[in-house]
């Protein structure tokens, strides 16, 4: 029942992923159409109920365009879970600000990069230039498209692709 399910608008936009317990509360209350099934059924007592793996509302929902937030998560995402000073994959990542908060740095997507903590304690609360570091691409907030917000689970889920291929 947690299987994650695509929320698409009328116009079939994507807007989210939800779980199938609450794609099947917005069938079963007549806020959503089914338009994906592919995962079998859910058997009650009365009823078989299909399955959603795509869903999409009743009513247009307007919204805002995105934007990824800043998160650890994220960070790691975007830096692709390795150090930017010495471009080692570890285990354990910390988050450095390139301009240290006491010296001005704000907490941004362009000043905040993921360090290994070897790279991190070595460059400490001083800047680049003064720890005689360099970083090896320079950090930036990624665009919320539909590639970097449903990739990972277009992979686990190929029945979405013809909904999210065109946003």
């Amino acid at each position: 029942m947690n299987e994650p399910v695509l929320v698409i608008n009328v116009n079939y936009e994507p807007l989210n992923v939800c779980s199938t317990r609450r794609a099947l509360g917005l069938l079963l209350t007549g806020r959503a159409e089914m338009v994906a099934n592919g995962r079998g059924y859910v058997r009650t007592v009365r009823l078989s109920i299909p399955r959603p793996s795509v869903i999409r509302l009743d009513r247009m929902v307007r919204r805002p365009r995105p934007k990824v937030r800043l998160t650890k998560r994220e960070l790691f995402r975007r830096d692709n879970y390795t150090c930017q000073y010495c471009g080692q994959r570890v285990a354990r990542l910390t988050i450095d600000h390139v301009v240290p908060r006491h010296r001005g740095g704000e907490h941004i997507w362009s000043n905040l990069v993921t360090a290994c903590p070897a790279c991190n304690l070595h460059k400490g609360g001083r800047t680049l230039g003064e720890a005689h570091m360099a970083l090896r691409r320079r950090p930036w907030e990624p665009l919320a498209t539909t590639a970097y917000l449903f990739g990972p689970m277009m992979e686990t889920n190929q029945e979405w692709r013809p909904y999210l291929e065109g946003w």
